[in-house]
């Protein structure tokens, strides 16, 4: 994804720099569990994350797996937008964030032409080491834009990629209103797929709650016959939509990724983040957050708990 104002205040272009670590004063621990020299016994990590739902779930997942493993760690929840959650690591505030590599990179480069998860990480490598922050491996899961249409629209017209959506023309397309000139929005639909190349194809109608509620219920309702949509949305499953393929790659990655503060780097922190990204798909995220923003209202404690016991992690 080239970029957008992502919702509840995600996005905000400004300049990473560096992070730092909080190092509070505490003895030796005798306890076997705890993590290797690599880390100074009595060290505290501190976990932070934005001010979404997704976020502190993810929050709570990196702090409960690391607790487990004996490490000492606090939480600084819903920080808010990068304006904050930036200037956090850089003063020691916190040390560890859930990510999303896409989003990060366009803090180095608001033109980045990076698309698959690969080519995202390997160019964030280079661009954060500068500020003295490094990522992990990335999750398979992402959360990002999505061309998203009802199932029985994709029945109808055979539509399982974006390219498909010529069998569909003329048709209204629903998303925020900075969709209509972003890159990977109609211009892009247009220009890589050759989607709407005719006056009439395409129709945008903005909506202002960036893939929210007020999408969701013009997509089903057929106010719209195409919806941008956030690929974590527990309505991808509650109202059986369908998310187009991407195979030309026009909506950039945006997988979650551990961001942290080199100095709090250790061989034992990575394994077992790592070991998180490897398990956490796209499917949990959109699970986990139907928990925790649905009916049931589960705590992003007992969600990120129960998922870390599913998965073997604690």
């Amino acid at each position: 994804m080239m970029f957008t104002a992502h919702k509840k205040g995600r996005v905000a272009l400004v300049a990473i720099v560096a992070g730092a670590t909080v190092a509070l004063a505490g003895c030796s621990s005798a306890d076997p569990t705890a993590p290797s020299d690599d880390v100074a016994s009595g060290d505290t990590i501190v976990v932070g994350s934005f001010a979404f739902p997704e976020s502190e779930i993810l929050g709570e997942i990196y702090a409960q797996a690391l607790e487990a493993e004996g490490y000492e760690v606090e939480t600084s929840f819903n920080i808010g937008p990068r304006q904050q959650t930036i200037p956090a690591l850089q003063d020691g505030s916190i040390n560890l964030i859930p990510e999303y590599n896409g989003n990060l990179l366009a803090y180095y480069d608001t033109e980045f032409e990076e698309r698959t998860t690969e080519d995202v990480d390997a160019a964030l490598v280079d661009a954060i080491a500068e500020d003295d922050l490094q990522i992990l491996e990335s999750a398979e899961a992402e959360d990002k834009d999505a061309y998203v249409v009802t199932s029985e629209t994709a029945d109808e017209f055979g539509l399982e990629s974006i390219g498909d959506l010529s069998e569909l023309v003329p048709f209204t397309l629903g998303a925020n209103p900075q969709f209509g000139d972003l890159g990977y929005g109609i211009p892009g639909l247009r220009d890589v797929y050759g989607v709407g190349t005719d006056s009439g194809d395409v129709t945008f109608l903005p909506i202002e709650d960036f893939g929210g509620p007020d999408t969701v219920r013009a997509l089903v309702d057929g106010t719209v016959q195409v919806a941008d949509i956030y690929t974590t949305s527990p309505a991808i499953v509650t109202e059986d939509l369908v998310v187009l393929d991407d195979p030309e790659n026009l909506i950039a990655a945006q997988n979650v990724v551990p961001l942290l503060a080199s100095s709090v780097y250790s061989d034992e922190l990575a394994e077992v983040l790592n070991g998180i990204s490897a398990e956490l798909t796209t499917d949990d995220l959109i699970a986990l957050r139907d928990r925790v923003e649905g009916d049931e209202q589960a705590s992003p404690s007992v969600a990120a708990a129960d998922w870390l016991d599913e998965k073997g992690l604690i």
